[in-house]
């Protein structure tokens, strides 16, 4: 529900393209749902949290030449779409619920933007989406770009990467201090638009007056440790000036990637002035069921209208993309976890991607004539051709 006291939120976001790539793929979404006004005006830097509640995000765009730019854009738009739609949310399993299909209706329509259009083959976006409408902050994940919340000087990650780097550690085979130097550490597990589906991880934050909230595309966390983010965000009061210094950090460590960054102040009488010890911390948020009677969103797939099953052509589409993403929504054997952890120099014995169970094989035909019989006729056939036209030819 709605606050009734105020909470007030004082912002700023900034992106660079790096020291590498040539251009940005990055793209972020700040935006007062209340007054519909998204950017970074004057009024926009100081909210108020109205009876839509705001909305930060950061979006990491992949896919090459202008794909993943595209792909990034179209995630914030159409998030920010989503979520100005209707009426406004009043309990926080509504806003929660909105948020989360804001960003699966985004990957649906990202995926068949990919399909549609060739030079987009591949494109995709991670989404990390924070929106609050009182004290209670929701953050929907896909991908790897991170949220995190500093409070009483200690930087918590309340978001939870979705790459094969991260799953290895919770596996118990990495070690964070050997994921630096993990060779398929820039390996993502899903994406936005590059499936017909996500599993949208959704996280939630109990804010205190005071708490600073940071999120950034791995351009950033990946360049910059984090007690060198912690120290920034500590040192730096004003959210523009903290924004500034961390991309230039990230730049000054190499700038290997586009850096996104959106520091936000929470301030004002709506929240508590503390909460207790150890509250501060990844929590997942029970997703509320979809009311009754409305529909699962998947992505059309085109259907043969005498049979009812999947065309050919999807049936083709849907087999090209699986096999044409390497580096997103593909599936690792972990070793075993009682095994000895891997040292730096050692990579998994199943470094090969596989496809998930579920995904469609692909058939070779087999049956038909004998390939000897086959060859026979073919023979006879020339020595057909050959005897008409010396004939003809006489």
């Amino acid at each position: 529900m709605t606050a009734t006291a105020p909470i007030i939120v004082r912002l700023f976001g900034r992106t660079d393209v790096g020291q590498i790539r040539e251009h940005n793929e990055d793209n972020f979404l700040v935006a007062d749902l209340t007054r519909r006004s998204r950017g970074l005006r004057e009024d926009d830097r100081d909210q108020t949290i109205g009876e839509w509640g705001s909305v930060f995000g950061v979006c990491d765009g992949m896919g090459g030449a202008a794909a993943g730019e595209v792909a990034s854009q179209l995630a914030v738009d159409i998030i920010y779409e989503k979520l100005i739609e209707g009426t406004a949310p009043t309990r926080h399993d509504e806003l929660a619920q909105r948020l989360v299909r804001a960003v699966e209706e985004a990957g649906v329509r990202i995926f068949n933007e990919a399909r549609a259009d060739r030079t987009r083959r591949g494109m995709g976006t991670t989404a990390t989406i924070a929106a609050l409408l009182d004290s209670r902050l929701f953050v929907a994940q896909v991908g790897d770009s991170r949220a995190y919340v500093l409070r009483h000087g200690k930087l918590v990650q309340v978001s939870r990467d979705q790459s094969l780097v991260n799953q290895l550690i919770e596996a118990g085979q990495l070690t964070e201090e050997e994921a630096e130097t993990f060779e398929h550490n820039n390996i993502i597990l899903q994406a936005l638009g590059t499936a017909e589906t996500v599993q949208v991880d959704l996280t939630f934050v109990d804010l205190e007056r005071g708490d600073r909230l940071l999120l950034c595309s791995d351009g950033l966390s990946g360049m910059v440790r984090t007690d060198e983010l912690r120290e920034v965000l500590t040192s730096f009061a004003d959210p523009l000036d903290a924004c500034r210094e961390l991309t230039d950090r990230a730049n000054r460590a190499g700038g290997h990637d586009n850096i996104t960054v959106i520091v936000c102040d929470f301030d004002g009488s709506g929240l508590p002035q503390s909460l207790p010890e150890g509250d501060l911390a990844y929590k997942k948020y029970a997703r509320p069921e979809p009311p009754p009677g409305e529909p699962v969103r998947t992505a059309p797939i085109s259907m043969n209208p005498e049979t009812g099953t999947p065309s050919e052509e999807a049936s083709r589409e849907s087999r090209r993309l699986k096999v044409g993403h390497t580096m997103v929504g593909i599936q690792f054997s972990l070793p075993d976890t009682s095994a000895t952890p891997l040292s730096p120099a050692t990579e998994p014995a199943s470094d090969v991607a596989r496809f998930a169970p579920g995904d469609e094989p692909v058939s070779i035909p087999i049956d038909g004539l004998p390939p000897a019989m086959v060859g026979l006729m073919v023979i006879l056939a020339m020595i057909v051709v050959a005897y008409a036209g010396f004939w003809l030819l006489r």
